[in-house]
């Protein structure tokens, strides 16, 4: 089992990122999926959920409007577009199978900072 997060970086207040997370060695496309986020000195939080299909999606209160959770099962894989970025917003982000379900090793993730 594999996840393998990237497309972080710095990046200005209400500025954009789009994370990106391929994953190998378990059935993907038929599991709910999360990306999770961990600021330092806090537990890790998720921020986004998706179905299956894509029918549904579901958002922190802290991220809803801002953030859009999307995958391609074809492909293994997993996106967030954030906008409108915030400072708080800054943390590592992860992903994995939704709470829930039986959660995978965790991969590095990818780092975002929101700074001027």
């Amino acid at each position: 089992v594999q996840l393998v997060e990237s497309g972080g970086g710095l990046v200005q207040p209400g500025g954009s990122l789009r994370l990106s997370c391929v994953a190998s060695g378990f059935s993907f496309s038929i599991y709910t999926m999360s990306w999770y986020r961990q600021a330092p000195g806090k537990e890790r939080e998720p921020v986004a959920t998706i179905t299956p299909s894509s029918g549904s999606s579901f958002y922190h209160d802290s991220v809803k409007g801002r953030f859009t959770i999307t995958r391609d099962n074809a492909k293994n894989a997993l996106y967030l577009q954030m906008n409108n970025l915030r400072p708080w917003d800054t943390a590592k982000y992860f992903c994995n199978v939704a709470p829930g379900d039986e959660i995978r090793p965790w991969g590095r993730g990818t780092q975002v900072t929101v700074s001027s």
